[in-house]
């Protein structure tokens, strides 16, 4: 099978968790022998691109890196009401290598990868070549839900408007999307529910991780070099909002010998913060930061989708402690991972979590017991792609 790829950022690199989630489903259709073409933006920072990317152009993507194209954005958003997250990837040059693409190439699938490349839909429903084409819609989380979310969590007047208005208007393009697509792919339950109002082929898919357990979890209380280690991408603001939580509910009901370790970019504000808080930034590998911590701590108090940290903390082999926010999505997950909702109760988990002293006997179970889990959800995974294809031939074969 053809299938056009379209999305916001080429996803090989796997800079973030949507770009990992984008890639694990580009590599199990090219798993199938499918040939897939994947149409978007670089990361202005990176280098070469895979043969099978095709790249509109070269760009930085995050907001506070964007400086004067921010601003052009903004304009762009109200002068043709898209949203500013839409805005960002709206492009003639975009538009014209998809326009080009089907005419010199019959497509049997249209992948529309984030509801933030929804504008795409107008030029295919004008365009009469790609008429045939089936169109899947992959929606990474119900993204209105989450600005709602920032909304409500906003200090200033100028905040809630910009939230609202983002929230009204990516709303009226996600469900658009899911209404005109064959299939709409999610990747929890919660999420598949919304989207089936609007499609019945509302599929739900449990991403794997990227990652394995790593052999230096077998003794991490050897290796270990700090207490509680964390890890996240803090530019994105329902990230920002965990950590903070955190550092405002859970920091003052802990013990302040404990070391803390904070990775991801968007973090800066802690650097000198807490006597016993390091900020480490950017890492490159991040099962080798998690190998250095006795216990991760995934405070996440809002989102959609699932999320990939939370499966790279499974995967490392660690005991785990997760709000119910960071398990979305994910259920019977292995022993040693401990949900805390309220501060004091996360606090608290976390201590009696370093208190365990774990032998090597029980390290070497707990990565076997993850090894499995982590097995069965990634053949899951790809019996589910699988299936979902053949299903889209069938269904709607006309």
């Amino acid at each position: 099978m053809k299938i056009l790829y379209l999305t916001t950022v080429l996803p090989s690199k796997k800079q973030t968790g949507g770009e990992i989630a984008s890639q694990t489903f580009i590599e199990a259709l090219e798993r199938d022998n499918h040939e897939v073409t994947v149409v978007g933006y670089q990361r202005q920072e990176l280098g070469t691109v895979k043969t099978n990317e095709i790249t509109v152009d070269a760009r930085n993507i995050e907001t506070h890196k964007s400086y004067f194209a921010a601003i052009v954005w903004m304009g762009n958003s109200l002068l043709k009401n898209l949203p500013y997250s839409a805005t960002k990837y709206y492009s003639k040059k975009y538009n014209k290598i998809v326009t080009s693409l089907l005419k010199k190439y019959n497509y049997d699938t249209i992948i529309i990868d984030h509801a933030q490349i929804g504008w795409i839909t107008n030029l295919l429903t004008r365009n009469q070549i790609s008429k045939n084409s089936k169109i899947i819609f992959i929606a990474h989380n119900v993204e209105h839900q989450l600005y709602l979310a920032q909304y409500r969590s906003a200090k200033s007047q100028l905040s809630k408007y910009i939230y609202l208005r983002e929230a009204h208007l990516i709303k009226a393009i996600e469900n658009k999307l899911a209404s005109s697509a064959h299939q709409v792919w999610t990747l929890t339950q919660s999420d598949s529910k919304y989207f089936y109002k609007f499609n019945q082929h509302s599929i739900v898919f449990d991403l794997p991780a990227s990652k394995t357990p790593s052999n230096k979890a077998l003794k991490h209380q050897i290796f270990a070099k700090f207490d509680i280690g964390i890890i996240g991408s803090w530019t994105w603001k329902a990230n920002l909002l965990g950590l903070k939580w955190f550092f405002q509910s859970v920091y003052p009901c802990l013990p302040k010998h404990l070391s803390i370790h904070v990775a991801g970019l968007g973090a800066e504000w802690l650097q000198g913060e807490y006597a016993n808080v390091e900020y480490c930034g950017f890492v490159p590998d991040v099962q080798a930061f998690m190998a250095q911590a006795k216990v991760i701590a995934i405070p996440s108090i809002t989102g959609g989708g699932v999320q990939i940290k939370t499966l790279d903390a499974i995967a490392s082999g660690l005991p785990i402690v997760a709000t119910p926010v960071a398990l979305r999505g994910i259920f019977d997950y292995p022993s040693l991972i401990k949900v805390a909702e309220q501060p004091d109760e996360f606090a608290y988990t976390l201590v009696d979590l370093l208190g365990s002293n774990l032998g090597e006997d029980t390290c070497s179970k707990l990565i076997d017991e993850r090894l499995q889990w982590l097995k069965s959800r990634q053949e899951q995974f790809l019996t589910n792609v699988t299936g979902a294809i053949n299903n889209l031939s069938v269904t709607f074969t006309k």
